[in-house]
């Protein structure tokens, strides 16, 4: 069910933008597979529409879209279009595949975009809008339309462009916090005077989308729902450009809890948000923090003497909601070396997960391979194991071997072989620690050398014999990419996480176009 045609006043839409929004983060590129991977998850959980991308960026964005579209069974998919004929055109082409596509399209409204971005003044504005949004609803029956910089726009004019809209066809008007300016009672009060002012308003649903920028997105999304406000676009993870967008799962998790304040209801299964959570990082490869709210490692745990005691008592004294409810269960240690393929598959499918074939048998074989290395094999092993995995589907450089010589105040030394498009080379490098040595052979065995902007390792469960989950962020010609991987081994960790990076750099994807921020 549509937007459009939803009749409950107190149903409120979640429109999902991780695909587009979310990937415009820095690092946070995501290969074709990952995107199908992450719209599948969406789509099981009940989201209500995908923004797949922005098909006019590049051919990799359009085709993208278009996969999306063809998959998704459920939900509304939208593509994003600047208010520029050929944009337009480009989305329309790409959503018709869908069940229910959409064509999302924008353009700025403030002073100083006016100014600055779009050199164009109120009346000009006016005219494109009318004119864009008309083109779209020409191509299809679902038409978004955005006021870029909502939030710093004089209110008389962004009635002005919301009435147009409306009269040009658009049924859901956004009204986006595109840099994270508002506070939530000025927000709800913009959405609240819109909505009662506007000329035909009842004709269409009003959407929110907070950027993080003051911490405020969730805040300044529920507020907006309070003022009339019934779709709102966020992010798993609150992933997205900057400080990020909207976090889909407090939102959701705020509605169901909260429902005494807050008497409205979204169609997401909550128990899905966890598994959603680390689809995304591990496709983004940008790791959740600990204390993040709802899906963070820390979210359910308790190590304060009062709060374990409360909580033997009763669990209801320090939480709000169970784990189960957002899809988190205790870590179980019932996998190990004899474990056979059934039970594994089990096991995977227990945490959501189903592999093809291949993936599975190779996922199979590194968890046995692990088993009879670790004493015991966690459920976060697993995970970690499968999502490692999937990220390196298709990796053009690999590790073949590598052996690391160090000594205290002495030499630091990575003797590494690489497979390079089928093709061995082995180096040896030498360096001031054995992660530099490392690194400085892959980038010596390679021939390019990518500026390192963060290296990160994590324990993935206790102990001396747990795995270490490694972050890496490489630059290089403007572009930054992220990397992780996950090995009992630290070192090896490190290299397969600067590797995965590596080959993400390597995948080839057109700039995206100038502007490409309706959020």
């Amino acid at each position: 069910m549509t937007a459009t045609t939803d009749t409950n006043k107190d149903r409120v839409f979640i429109f999902d933008t991780t695909l587009r929004d979310g990937e415009q983060s820095p690092g946070a590129t995501m290969t074709l597979e990952e995107k199908l991977q992450v719209a599948e998850a969406l789509d099981d959980m009940g989201v209500d529409i995908i923004e797949a991308g922005f098909p006019i960026a590049s051919t990799g964005d359009f085709e993208a879209v278009v996969a999306v579209a063809k998959q998704v069974k459920r939900a509304t998919v939208a593509g994003l279009a600047r208010a520029i004929t050929a944009d337009i055109d480009r989305a329309g082409e790409a959503v018709r595949h869908a069940r229910r596509g959409r064509i999302h399209t924008f353009v700025s409204t403030s002073p100083i975009h006016l100014a600055h971005q779009m050199k164009k003044t109120e009346d000009e504005v006016i005219e494109i809008i009318a004119r864009t949004v008309a083109q779209a609803r020409n191509l299809i029956d679902d038409v978004e339309w955005s006021a870029m910089d909502a939030t710093r726009t004089p209110l008389e004019f962004l009635k002005r462009c919301v009435e147009t809209a409306i009269k040009s066809g658009a049924t859901t008007i956004n009204l986006p916090d595109t840099v994270g300016y508002a506070v939530p009672d000025e927000h709800e009060a913009m959405f609240r005077d819109i909505i009662t002012a506007v000329p035909g308003a009842e004709k269409a649903i009003f959407s929110a989308h907070c950027h993080d920028d003051l911490g405020l997105a969730v805040a300044n999304s529920l507020a907006a729902v309070r003022g009339g406000a019934r779709q709102v676009e966020c992010t798993i993870n609150g992933l997205g450009e900057r400080a990020g967008n909207a976090a889909l799962e407090e939102i959701v998790m705020a509605l169901r809890t909260r429902g005494d304040a807050m008497p409205y209801h979204t169609q997401i299964e909550t128990t899905h948000l966890a598994r959603a959570s680390r689809i995304v990082s591990a496709a983004s490869n940008f790791p959740v923090q600990y204390n993040k709210a709802i899906v963070g490692k820390n979210a359910f745990a308790h190590e304060s003497g009062i709060h374990q005691d409360g909580m033997l008592k009763n669990a209801e004294t320090y939480e709000i909601m169970t784990p189960a409810s957002v899809g988190i269960k205790e870590t179980t240690l019932v996998m190990g070396k004899h474990s056979g393929r059934a039970a594994f598959k089990d096991k995977l499918k227990e945490l959501g997960y189903e592999l093809g074939d291949n993936a599975f048998q190779e996922a199979f074989q590194r968890f046995k391979d692990l088993a009879d290395r670790k004493k015991h094999v966690y459920d976060a092993d697993i995970v970690a194991l499968v999502d490692d995995e999937v990220g390196s589907v298709g990796d053009r450089i690999k590790l073949v071997d590598m052996e690391v010589v160090t000594k205290t105040g002495g030499i630091h030394r990575c003797n590494l072989t690489l497979s390079i498009d089928g093709e061995e080379n082995a180096v040896t490098y030498e360096g001031t620690g054995s992660v530099d040595a490392i690194f400085n052979a892959i980038k010596e065995a390679v021939g390019q050398q990518p500026h390192l902007v963060l290296y990160a390792v994590d324990g993935i469960t206790g102990g001396t014999d747990a795995q270490a989950g490694a972050h890496v962020r490489l630059e290089m010609n403007g572009r930054i990419v992220s990397g992780n991987a996950a090995e009992p081994d630290t070192l090896v960790a490190s290299a397969r996480a600067y590797l995965n990076a590596y080959n993400r750099l390597l995948i080839e994807r057109g700039a995206a176009a100038q502007g490409a921020m309706a959020g």
